[in-house]
């Protein structure tokens, strides 16, 4: 399949997708101070009510993203998942959408994030309710013990989990430095990975306002069973996975 979004970009002018943008926009950050508040307000939920009605407002914003700004969407391997049972999810990480989207689509996940995004306001605060494993980066032993203490009580209680190996958004087109942390959480625990490859990026640019109309492809890639292999190897085998996969999505 080749990437469509030169050529439906064209479709519109440069004022047209501001608009659009600008629209989306406009409904995102007040919605997100809005439901951040709620999602905080429900603290003394159980966690799967907690997850669930976070939920609901990121399934709206991706789909308010489809009817303003044209960004459509095709999920492909999704029975990957189930085969796993409970996996570590190590996805390409290009944008907001696929951010988004996983977190919808994977309820009561454990989300391996930075500590300083927990102390945005309202966002983070209302991120921090769902119980994500925040690291602290700047002392690399600590966050690799870290990651593995927590992420396995998560893992034994049934929670995926979701991991974005390069860090931090990379350009579309680009390849990131994919970190350890994953593939060690698979190699302690025995719980297998599904590697996950998309082209968000290519339609909501990482740090640019304007969205581009065109449809996301987002692969949810055979299970990487950690049995026998060291944590090199299975981050060898996921970033081959996703790679590849990434140049079949932009050819």
């Amino acid at each position: 399949m080749k990437n469509k979004s030169p050529e439906q970009a064209r479709k519109y002018s440069r004022l047209n997708l501001f608009i659009r943008s600008s629209i989306f926009s406009s409904i995102l950050v007040p919605t997100c101070i809005l439901y951040s508040l709620i999602c905080i307000l429900s603290t003394p939920l159980s966690l799967y009510w907690r997850s669930r009605i976070a939920r609901w407002w990121i399934i709206g914003m991706v789909k308010l993203c489809k009817i303003i700004c044209h960004i459509d969407y095709q999920i492909e391997g999704l029975q990957n998942l189930k085969k796993a049972k409970t996996p570590i999810v190590m996805s390409k990480h290009q944008s907001a959408w696929e951010a988004f989207y996983l977190t919808a689509i994977l309820p009561e996940a454990a989300i391996i994030t930075k500590r300083e995004l927990m102390w945005v306001p309202f966002f983070g605060w209302a991120f921090n309710v769902l119980k994500p494993i925040s690291i602290n980066r700047s002392n690399k032993k600590s966050a690799m013990q870290q990651l593995i203490e927590q992420g396995k009580v998560a893992l034994d209680q049934g929670r995926p989990m979701l991991i974005f190996p390069e860090g931090t958004r990379i350009p579309a087109g680009k390849v990131g430095h994919y970190k350890l942390g994953g593939a060690r959480l698979s190699e302690a625990t025995g719980y297998p990975i599904v590697p996950v490859a998309h082209n968000a990026g290519r339609y909501w640019p990482r740090r640019q306002f304007i969205k581009i109309p065109g449809t996301v492809r987002l692969c949810f890639g055979p299970p990487i069973y950690p049995q026998g292999k060291t944590a090199e190897e299975i981050l060898a085998l996921t970033k081959d996975w996703i790679e590849n996969k990434m140049t079949e999505i932009d050819r």
